[in-house]
Formats: structure tokens, C-alpha cells, sequence
């Protein structure tokens, strides 16, 4: 059984699993037209206003469940500040959406782009960590790069009708649940594969 550095298992991987299968339904929900059934049975304004809304109601579960994943670090002494820095985004993004930019879509595009691109920069800036598993460092890069790049489109495609921008942010959903989904998975194994060499090695030492 290979070695395993215990400073890189992050212990809060259901954390992960949770807001990784959030995430990927949402997107999968965007991208193969559940989101744009509703906006096309509304008006323009109510379309883009119930749009936004339904988009700020999932941020603002995404940073309760960040939230509830720093909760769970701080009784673990790791990482909590991380998952903090993640839900403060989650939620700032969310307030912003739902009394701020609901009825207009330019701001909408703008707070969308700027959440999605700022996602990006922390993914990126985690995967440098030295307490990233190397593994892990190459999940939250390429979702931190994927991120910026999508971020940056949205924010160009603005001039674009509602089901443009919204596939873009759509597609970045998709990417956050699997990475997210692989990241818990990997980090809940690497757990297990823990616990079984240090029960094998206290009964070596008996």
C-alpha cells in the first residue's frame, strides 16, 4: 500500500460530495434546458428577473453548505479558512443576484462573470497550497482556469439573449460538481486507505 501524507487528506471531503452533486445537477439542469423551459414561458422582464432569482436562491445553498464545511474544518484545525473564503463568495454573489441584479441583466451578466471569474482565482490560488495533494492541486487548478476562462465569456456574451450566458455558467456548474465530486471521492479514499495502514501498523507494533 503506498504511503499516504495525512496533512493532505482533507477531512471534510462530504463537504465536497455534497456541494459537487449540488453543483452538477444545477448545471446539468441549465445546460439541458430545464432553466431555459421557465425563462421561455415568461415575459422578458419576469424572465430575467425569475432567472436571476432561481440562480442567487442555489448560490446562497452553496454558501450554507460551504459554511457548514468551515463549521466542520474548525473542529478539525485544517482548512476551515478556505471553505470561510468560499462561502463569503457563495453568499456576497447570492445577496448581490437576489436584490441587486434581478431585474437587470447587464448587472446580472457582470455579477455572474465577476463571481464565476473570482471562483476561479480562489480555486487556483488553493491548488498551490503545500497542504494540496498533488492530485487535488491538478482538480482545483483546472476548475480554477476553467473558471476564469468561462468568467470572461460570460462577461462577453452579455449582448447576447438570457440562454447564452446562462449555458456558460451552466457549463462552469457542471465543472465545479465533477471536480468537486472528484475531490471528495479521491480525498475519502485516501481517508480509508489511512485508517487501514495505521490499524495495520498499531497491530505490527503489538
Amino acid at each position: 500500500m503506498a504511503h499516504i501524507n495525512r496533512r493532505f487528506i482533507d477531512k471534510h471531503w462530504s463537504v465536497f460530495l455534497l456541494r459537487g452533486l449540488l453543483a452538477a445537477i444545477f448545471g446539468c439542469f441549465i445546460l439541458f434546458g430545464g432553466m431555459t423551459e421557465i425563462s421561455n414561458t415568461l415575459q422578458v422582464n419576469d424572465k430575467v428577473s425569475n432567472t436571476i432569482v432561481i440562480i442567487g436562491v442555489f448560490l446562497l445553498i452553496m454558501g450554507v453548505v460551504d459554511a457548514v464545511g468551515a463549521l466542520y474544518s474548525s473542529s478539525k484545525k485544517r482548512g476551515w479558512f478556505n471553505a470561510v473564503v468560499d462561502s463569503v463568495v457563495d453568499i456576497v454573489a447570492a445577496i448581490t443576484l437576489l436584490f441587486f441584479a434581478s431585474n437587470n441583466i447587464v448587472f446580472s451578466v457582470i455579477a455572474l462573470s465577476v463571481y464565476t471569474i473570482t471562483s476561479g482565482v480562489i480555486d487556483v490560488f488553493h491548488g498551490f497550497l503545500s497542504t494540496v495533494d498533488p492530485t487535488d492541486r491538478f482538480i482545483r487548478i483546472l476548475a480554477g482556469v476553467c473558471g476564469c476562462v468561462i468568467g470572461v465569456t460570460i462577461f462577453n456574451s452579455g449582448s447576447f439573449e438570457i440562454t447564452t450566458f446562462l449555458r456558460f455558467f451552466g457549463a462552469y456548474m457542471l465543472i465545479v460538481g465533477v471536480t468537486s465530486l472528484i475531490y471528495g471521492v479521491h480525498n475519502r479514499s485516501q481517508e480509508i486507505e489511512d485508517k487501514v495502514a495505521r490499524k495495520a501498523s498499531a497491530k505490527k507494533k503489538k
